[in-house]
């Protein structure tokens, strides 16, 4: 009998044992187009990943593609750090057009380090040079990167248990929903606030997420949202909105705050800015805020002109009117139809459905179960991520341009695998 030993790969012998992603789907991908990605055998996959929410508008988009070569192609900037370009002003004038102008939001435009870490780095080093206070308050389950300053502020064990070092001068509070609605929001935070011995120092400022898309899909309400502003506000805090993940329409809105109402101080803003998954980050915050010293935070590429010539472009085609807005959230109802029906037609999913926008979770009892689901659903075809404290959500997060046919297509698809690994648990 012979035995055929595969070689290890270069992935495998060179490659840092950090790597994540590709153990979930061990095989190599080589081009992509739309919804698609394509391994270097052709096979195609229906991504419903989106490259963690930095591919909104699909993979090579054609429209951000051709302007993206036109550009390159007249020699344009590439790299610029904080000089002026042209690609930087025609985005900072579509941006103002567009978005700032149409939401009356007076905010000053900080271009950090191109990524979102970066981003809410910049986030509270600005809060606590500006109020002179180390405090911020951020919320359980919540995840704001992988750097010590986002660590600090993040609530995963495993990814704080990185850092090698204390991560100090925050304190975590209870994000909506955390104690089932037992006790009034705000409760215990505004207790420790009056109480001179609760320990707790006066906070520069509390950052939060609208939705915790890795800390499992947990939604918070539009009141909430509203209250936690309101008590930012009394009590002399600045709020800081992560929007890395959730901008860029992601919920419907092209701010994921947009539905509450609320004015934040500081919002980051990453992934699908850009809107062809080139790196761009950035900050925005209040002009009176806007104290920084020159170069007190930079960064060598802080100026992606590539990535300015592709945001421009998304922000012309996409957000010139409320088209995709409203498709967004059609289609949003017709995800959670689809989800409720696949978890109440059989008691053995034991299944919980949550989400807004075109990001949904389903809360599996344990993290096998659903990494079992999305190990399945890669066998048929569909890429999907687990996220939460103990990988127990199955994550779904399309681009914003999934056709209707491909979207039924990745419902069935999971609806599929659901009922694989029930039978499986079940037998």
């Amino acid at each position: 009998m012979t035995l055929t030993v595969t070689p290890p790969t270069v992935f495998e012998t060179v490659e840092s044992e950090v790597r994540s992603y590709c153990r979930a789907w061990p095989v190599v991908f080589e081009r992509a187009s739309g919804s698609r990605l394509y391994d270097e055998h052709g096979r195609p996959f229906l991504d419903f990943f989106a490259g963690a929410g930095s591919l909104n508008y699909g993979h090579n988009n054609p429209v951000l593609k051709r302007a993206l070569l036109d550009y390159l192609a007249g020699d344009g900037i590439t790299h610029g750090l904080d000089m002026s370009t042209t690609a930087k002003r025609d985005f900072l004038e579509a941006f103002r057009t567009t978005v700032l102008e149409p939401r009356a939001l007076p905010y000053k435009v900080m271009f950090p380090g191109p990524t979102g870490t970066n981003a809410v780095e910049a986030a509270l080093k600005l809060a606590r040079k500006v109020t002179g206070r180390k405090t911020v308050v951020s919320f359980t389950n919540a995840f704001h990167g992988m750097s010590l300053g986002s660590l600090a502020v993040t609530g995963n064990a495993a990814k704080r248990a990185g850092a090698g070092v204390p991560l100090t001068h925050t304190a975590q509070m209870p994000f909506d929903h955390y104690l089932g609605g037992q006790v009034e929001d705000f409760v215990w935070f505004e207790r420790l606030l009056e109480d001179p011995g609760s320990g707790l120092d006066h906070p520069a400022a509390v950052i939060v997420e609208t939705v915790q898309g890795e800390g499992g899909v947990n939604v918070a309400r539009a009141e909430w949202l509203r209250k936690l502003a309101d008590v930012c506000r009394r009590r002399d805090m600045l709020l800081i909105v992560d929007d890395v993940q959730m901008g860029c329409g992601r919920t419907g809105d092209f701010f994921s705050f947009e539905e509450a109402g609320i004015t934040p101080d500081i919002v980051t803003l990453s992934k699908s800015i850009s809107g062809y998954g080139l790196p761009m980050a950035l900050c925005f915050f209040r002009p009176e805020l806007d104290v920084w010293q020159p170069g007190e935070h930079n960064g060598t590429f802080r100026g992606n002109n590539p990535a300015f010539v592709t945001a421009t472009t998304a922000l012309d085609t996409y957000w010139s009117d409320a088209a995709l807005r409203e498709r967004t959230l059609g289609r949003a109802g017709r995800v959670e139809s689809a989800l409720l029906d696949l978890c109440g037609d059989d008691d053995r999913t034991g299944v919980a459905v949550r989400g807004r926008g075109l990001v949904w979770g389903l809360e599996f009892a344990d993290g096998d179960r659903a990494e079992a689901v999305c190990r399945r659903a890669f066998e048929l075809g569909l890429l999907l991520e687990t996220s939460g404290p103990r990988g127990e959500v199955v994550k779904l997060l399309p681009p914003l341009t999934v056709t209707d046919d491909e979207l039924d297509e990745g419902l069935g698809v999971l609806a599929r695998s659901v009922r694989h690994v029930a039978d499986r648990h079940t037998a």
